[in-house]
């Protein structure tokens, strides 16, 4: 049954208002992607949306393979896109702290954007691997990261690493330092 009256419940944007973006972190483990989102973040009318925390609140006690990881972060996945479709389309800009790390992601990460007409930025943290695997080592021993990947888990993530090509035609942003 169609309403009788359609009503745009938009809210209306203000005068110099931004088109929202979709922010988007690629990177290998510890290579800074989670400190790059809560930057981004900080900017008006921005939202940041951090898997991991999604993921140890709902799944920590699933998870102990990186085959776990996988299939839980698919299931958050078909949740949390139409939201954040959603969020983009009331105009908010969304710091996506979810890896952006295959193709198949990226593609999921696109729909999300491309559905509503978003904006997107592909932030591409291109760090050496030894960087990232001894920033990870500090992360372990500090305690304080919701998840301590192995050395094993940090190859096996890494193998399956894909960085963005200009085939896939996103707006990407490169960062080279290790400083992140």
């Amino acid at each position: 049954m169609q309403p009788s009256v359609y009503r745009d419940r938009s809210l209306p944007k203000p005068v110099g208002h931004q088109p929202a973006v979709l922010h988007m972190l690629c990177g290998k483990i510890a290579a800074g992607k989670s400190t790059l989102a809560a930057e981004l973040a900080r900017k008006p009318g921005t939202l940041l949306i951090a898997e991991d925390e999604w993921l140890s609140t709902l799944f920590g006690d699933q998870m102990c393979s990186v085959a776990d990881y996988v299939h839980v972060s698919n299931k958050l996945r078909a949740v949390m896109g139409p939201h954040i479709s959603m969020l983009l389309m009331s105009g908010l800009s969304v710091v996506l702290d979810f890896p952006a790390n295959t193709v198949r992601s990226r593609n999921w990460m696109r729909q999300t954007f491309e559905d509503v007409g978003a904006g997107h930025k592909l932030h591409f943290l291109d760090l050496d691997e030894d960087i990232c695997k001894q920033r990870l080592r500090a992360r372990n021993r500090a305690g304080e990261h919701q998840f301590a990947a192995s050395d094993a888990q940090f190859h096996q993530i890494c193998a399956a690493f894909q960085p963005p090509t200009s085939e896939e035609g996103f707006d990407v942003i490169t960062y080279e330092t290790d400083t992140i």
